[in-house]
C-alpha cells in the first residue's frame, strides 16, 4: 500500500522531497564504469546503469560508488528490488539506450533513480523470485533472439540477441581507446553456430563486467550474447563482412551460467537446444579452433585498393 510507480513519480518528483518505496525488476545492466581521475579524492569512483521496470514502464536507474562493489554482481538481469530512499535526478542526456525487448513498453526518459550510500542512504533488498507475485504487475524479461539464418537481413547497428555453439575462439586482442591514450578496450573474436546456417555468427566479444565469463569462453561452450549490435559493411560485399559486436548492455553467457536466467523459457534457446541434441560431439569437436591471428573484417583482395 505504501508503494510508488515509476509512472507516478514522473508526474510528481518536483513537488517531492522524499518518495514512497519502489517495487522494480532489472530489465538491462550496463558495464561497471570507473571515472576516477587523479586529482579527485575518491574512495570508489564507480557508476553502473540499470534499466529498470514496473506496470507502468521502463526507467534508468544508476548505482553510486562504494554501492557498486557491494551491490553490482547480485543485481542480475531479471532481479526483483525493493528501493527505499532513494533520490531523483534529472536524466543525463548522453547516456547508452538499450533497445528494450518489449517494443510497446513505456519508457520514462526524463528523470533516472539514484542510489546513493548518503543524501540519504539508500536501502536496496533483493526478492527472492520464488517470493515475487503476479498481482505486482511486474513485467517479465523479453528477449530478441535471432537466428544465423535471420542475420543476413538485418539492417546495419540492428539490436539482437544469440545463442550459438562455440567453434572458434581468438586471442585476446587490445584496441586503443583514443589514438593517443593510453586506455585500451580488450575484446576477442568468436564464432558460433546454431544449426540454421552453413555460416557461423562472426562475434566481436568486448570484455565486459564478466572477466569469469569472457576469460573462459572455449570451443563446445554454448553461448548466449544479448543485446549485441550488426555492424555491416555495404562498401564491401554485405554479406561478407557482417559480424556482431557488444554494446554498453551486452551480457554474456557461458556453460554453467545458465541456470536459471531468463531466457533459458525463450522459444529459439529452445529450438537450439533441441538441434544440439542431435549433433554428435565428436563431430563438432573436429571443426573446432582457438587461438591465433584473426585479420577481421578481412583486407580487400589486392594492394592497390587497400
Amino acid at each position: 500500500s505504501r508503494l510508488t510507480s515509476l509512472g507516478q513519480l514522473e508526474m510528481t518528483w518536483r513537488s517531492r522531497a522524499h518518495f514512497q518505496p519502489l517495487l522494480v525488476r532489472v530489465l538491462h545492466k550496463a558495464r561497471l564504469r570507473y571515472y576516477g581521475k587523479p586529482d579527485r579524492k575518491l574512495d570508489m569512483p564507480y557508476q553502473a546503469y540499470f534499466e529498470v521496470a514496473d506496470g507502468s514502464g521502463m526507467m534508468s536507474m544508476v548505482l553510486w560508488n562504494s554501492l557498486c562493489p557491494e551491490w553490482y554482481n547480485s543485481m542480475k538481469v531479471g532481479t526483483v528490488l525493493f528501493l527505499e530512499q532513494y533520490a531523483i535526478k534529472t536524466s543525463y542526456p548522453f547516456k547508452t539506450q538499450p533497445t528494450p525487448g518489449d517494443s510497446q513498453m513505456k519508457r520514462f526518459a526524463t528523470i533516472e533513480i539514484s542510489l546513493n550510500v548518503r543524501d540519504p542512504p539508500t536501502k536496496i533488498s533483493i526478492i527472492p523470485e520464488d517470493m515475487v507475485k503476479p498481482e505486482w504487475g511486474l513485467p517479465e524479461v523479453k528477449y530478441r533472439f535471432i537466428t544465423r539464418s535471420e542475420l543476413d537481413a538485418l539492417p546495419n547497428n540492428h539490436s539482437c540477441d544469440v545463442i550459438g555453439l562455440v567453434t572458434f575462439v581468438g586471442r585476446a586482442e587490445r584496441a586503443r581507446k583514443r589514438e593517443h591514450g593510453e586506455d585500451f578496450w580488450l575484446y576477442r573474436w568468436v564464432h558460433a553456430i546454431d544449426g540454421t546456417s552453413d555460416q557461423p555468427f562472426i562475434l566481436e566479444l568486448f570484455a565486459t563486467s564478466q572477466p569469469d565469463v569472457f576469460e573462459h569462453i572455449h570451443p563446445m561452450t554454448y553461448l548466449v550474447c544479448t543485446q549485441m549490435r550488426v555492424v555491416r559493411d555495404i562498401t564491401e560485399n554485405p554479406s561478407r563482412t557482417i559480424y556482431l559486436t557488444t554494446s554498453n548492455e551486452s551480457q554474456i553467457f557461458i556453460t554453467g551460467w545458465h541456470k536459471g536466467q531468463p531466457y533459458i523459457k525463450d522459444t529459439k534457446v529452445k529450438n537450439f537446444i533441441q538441434w544440439i541434441k542431435t549433433q554428435r560431439e565428436a563431430d563438432q569437436m573436429k571443426k573446432t579452433v582457438i587461438g591465433g591471428y584473426y585479420p577481421f573484417p578481412r583486407p580487400p583482395n589486392n594492394f592497390l585498393r587497400y
